[in-house]
């Protein structure tokens, strides 16, 4: 077959299963979590946005870590559903390719908040007679502003490289949705740059952050170890275990999915099912059944009676 380059070909997902009956089943399955995932992120969007009492930095950090799990879902899922529907899982180049660069922007930026979250409860629980002083308004602004840029960037970098690949065919990814380490697997050319993109990219955000994370909640550990107050501690504990959770679910999942060599294999999907599919579902969740804060501002939010106006 002619080789020619990701803007002229197609592709076609293979999906989760080829069974009509089990897709049927998949479909109201991740239709159901579609919903949940896209109501509990701007459950807590909202909830940050209307409490005066969570107009802090840790949840001026956490709404844009909702905005983006809402979007990242939106990225992959509603393309999930309409495979699972459809006879022809068949994908044009520029819908493939529009949502590798979409999934690298979302994986990048979220990495970069999760990161600035950990640093935030550095300064919290090492510096509190600082906290106020250190995470100024600017200086959130700017973290978070910087964390999207260099989502931007990043997703800009691999996908451009990936664009200059050819692809003999046939075109099967095999997965549910097109990211790269599935797309990679089908070029022709030689995909020593897109690898070592890949390759740094994760090193640099993937473990690059995660040194930051634990060197952070390594502070965090021991300073509340050092309180003696058990209540304290009990706080200090519960705040960061949400944190904890959530990393784990993504960077487990995604640093695992991305530094390895795809292979197609079923665990591939799992983990990619995990870190854009599950996550986002779970983070809401997890922020708000674990945080004594977020449950008041919410029952604080529902008590609210509307006024009229005339």
């Amino acid at each position: 077959m002619e080789a020619g380059n990701i803007t002229t070909v197609t592709f076609v997902l293979l999906g989760l299963s080829s069974n009509p009956q089990i897709q049927a089943l998949l479909f109201v399955l991740f239709l159901g979590i579609y919903l949940l995932t896209i109501l509990g992120n701007l459950a807590m969007l909202l909830v940050t946005r209307a409490d005066s009492h969570l107009h802090t930095p840790m949840y001026f950090f956490l709404s844009h870590l909702s905005f983006l799990d809402a979007f990242y879902s939106s990225v992959i899922v509603p393309k999930l559903l309409e495979n699972l529907l459809s006879k022809w899982k068949t994908v044009s180049s520029v819908e493939c390719f529009t949502q590798i660069s979409l999934v690298i922007f979302s994986g990048a930026t979220e990495t970069c908040l999760l990161s600035v979250m950990a640093y935030d409860r550095f300064q919290a629980v090492c510096h509190p007679l600082l906290y106020v002083v250190a995470m100024n308004k600017k200086l959130c602004t700017g973290l978070v502003v910087a964390s999207w840029v260099i989502g931007v960037g990043t997703s800009l970098v691999n996908s451009i490289l990936l664009a200059q690949q050819n692809f003999c065919g046939p075109n099967l990814v095999r997965s549910f949705a097109c990211e790269l380490p599935p797309v990679l697997l089908l070029t022709c050319s030689d995909p020593y740059v897109s690898v070592a993109s890949n390759l740094t990219t994760m090193a640099v955000l993937g473990l690059g952050t995660f040194v930051l994370l634990l060197g952070s909640y390594t502070r965090i550990i021991m300073t509340a170890l050092g309180i003696n107050s058990a209540t304290g501690r009990r706080k200090i504990f519960s705040t960061c275990s949400s944190h904890l959770l959530v990393i784990t679910n993504f960077y487990g999942s995604g640093v695992i999915r991305y530094m390895t060599p795809a292979s197609g294999s079923v665990l591939e999907q799992v983990l990619s099912m995990q870190y854009s599919v599950v996550t986002p579902l779970l983070n809401p969740l997890i922020y708000s059944l674990k945080n004594q804060e977020v449950k008041a501002a919410l029952r604080r939010v529902l008590a609210r009676k509307p006024r009229l106006t005339l």
